[in-house]
């Protein structure tokens, strides 16, 4: 057996609706449309030739919200073309960012529900 890459990554919200304004309007991933009908409400995500699903939450998603160091937490690392776009708009947005302890090019940032994201640059 062979690992050959992520397919996929799913990440509990709590409001789809404010979830959605996140991760189209902010971060720009467009919905797959071929989502298969499921007993729970979410969204799928096309992110390159990988994909980010969205699941509704139907309890408490607030664990997980320790105060480690983002990249010491379960994160999604997306590989990003201009960091420095991204942390303006993620200043514009007024979303809370830190770099990288090591100085690479990478910020991490958290969508609405506290979910980590590691935004990594090309350079």
């Amino acid at each position: 057996m062979t690992i050959l890459g992520i397919h996929h990554a799913s990440i509990i919200v709590s409001s789809l609706a404010t979830a959605r304004s996140f991760y189209e309007d902010f971060l720009g991933l467009e919905e797959i449309l071929q989502r298969p009908d499921k007993p729970f409400e979410g969204v799928w995500y096309a992110a390159g030739s990988q994909q980010i699903h969205l699941i509704v939450a139907k309890g408490d998603v607030s664990a997980g919200k320790e105060t480690l160091y983002p990249g010491e937490r379960p994160h999604i690392a997306l590989f990003i073309d201009d960091v420095f776009a991204l942390k303006q708009k993620a200043e514009a947005w007024g979303l809370e960012i830190t770099g990288s302890r090591s100085g690479r090019p990478v910020i991490f940032l958290k969508d609405p529900d506290g979910n980590v994201l590691e935004c990594m640059g090309a350079s």
